[in-house]
């Protein structure tokens, strides 16, 4: 009942402050779990994202800093959202995002790590490909397109779901994958479908 309205209220401040605009929605499924992996350009991408879908059992992975403040770890739970380390150790979390996604639920996992991360350090990391191969569920990638000032328009461009098929990849095909990912987000962040 509060994340409903917690993603109501996002909805409502988010319509007032920025002019959203969604494409490619048709590439979303309506049912089964995926992995959302979008471009990261700011803190307000994950709560632009959550509060535009129309399917409520989303979870998120957010950075571990973002739990510091108490009313910031209170909203956070309640939306879904699991903390994670950002050094690349945190094994839990993976255990944890392949069950959430087997029980069929939709993941969203920010590949770059960090904020324009692509831009920082030239790629992206492979949790995302790795964790939706261990689940058996595909990617969807997502370019955002957005200056987040006040009244301005943010563009969230839904690409195509990559299908990793039903085996484990090896590691050459996982590098392949998130390569391929990345490609993917940039097209997508650029406009083009």
């Amino acid at each position: 009942m509060i994340r409903a309205i917690i993603k109501f209220a996002l909805n409502v401040f988010f319509t007032i402050y920025f002019r959203i605009e969604k494409r490619g929605e048709e590439n979303i499924p309506k049912e089964g779990a995926y992995v959302i992996a979008p471009k990261h350009l700011s803190n307000w991408d994950g709560p632009v994202v959550v509060a535009r879908m129309k399917r409520n059992d989303i979870y998120a992975l957010a950075k571990q800093e973002l739990f510091i403040n108490k009313f910031v770890k209170y909203i956070a739970k309640k939306v879904h959202a699991l903390p994670v380390k950002r050094n690349g150790q945190d094994t839990s979390v993976v255990k944890e995002s392949v069950r959430i996604l087997k029980q069929g639920n939709i993941l969203i996992v920010f590949p770059e790590g960090t904020r324009n991360g692509i831009e920082k350090h030239g790629k992206i990391h492979s949790g995302a490909v790795i964790m939706a191969n261990m689940a058996r569920v595909p990617i969807i990638p997502v370019g955002i397109q957005a200056t987040y000032k006040p009244f301005s328009k943010v563009i969230i461009n839904y690409g195509k779901p990559i299908d990793l098929g039903e085996k484990k990849l090896t590691k050459e095909e996982i590098e392949e994958t998130t390569k391929k990912l990345q490609d993917k987000i940039i097209e997508l962040t650029n406009g083009e479908k």
